[in-house]
Formats: C-alpha cells, sequence, structure tokens
C-alpha cells in the first residue's frame, strides 16, 4: 500500500466520523454540547488535515483547520460546563 493509498484511506475515515456525528445530532441521538460530538468532529478533521498533506487543496485545509479550532473549543466549553455542574451538585 502506497503511503498515497493510506492517506485516502485515513481521509475517508475522517469524513465518515463527521458524516456519523452530524447524523447522529440530526437524530436527536446525540447533543451538540458533548463532548463526544465535538471529539467526533475534532478526530475527523484531523484525519481528512492528514490526507490533504498528500492531496493539497488550499480550501480544504483552511477549513479542516477551522473545524478542528471550533471542536477544541467545543470541547473546552463542554467540560467547563460539565464542571460547573458537578460543583453545583457538591
Amino acid at each position: 500500500m502506497t503511503i498515497g493509498i493510506f492517506a485516502d484511506i485515513v481521509g475517508i475515515v475522517g469524513v465518515t466520523l463527521i458524516l456519523i456525528a452530524y447524523f447522529l445530532l440530526q437524530f436527536e441521538k446525540m447533543n451538540s454540547n458533548s463532548v463526544s460530538y465535538s471529539m467526533l468532529n475534532l478526530v475527523g478533521a484531523a484525519m481528512i488535515l492528514y490526507s490533504l498533506f498528500y492531496h493539497w487543496n488550499l480550501a480544504s485545509v483552511i477549513i479542516e483547520i477551522a473545524w478542528i479550532i471550533i471542536s477544541i473549543a467545543g470541547i473546552f466549553r463542554s467540560l467547563k460546563r460539565q464542571r460547573a455542574v458537578g460543583q453545583l451538585d457538591a
């Protein structure tokens, strides 16, 4: 297997993760405020970004970097919310 084919497979798995997250969100099986939703998006975007280093497309790189940044912000926001709720319960 060449590195290009491997990069394609990684990218396809990344796309699949993002689509699964979106599907679960639309069918109310996942909450957009959950860490798992943001993690699926983060990992998926990182995998797509990896594939883009072997099949360069500047516009796609920009959107995947933005997707990663937004996902990281969502993870921190969710964790902060969970900590605040945990402190209220104590």
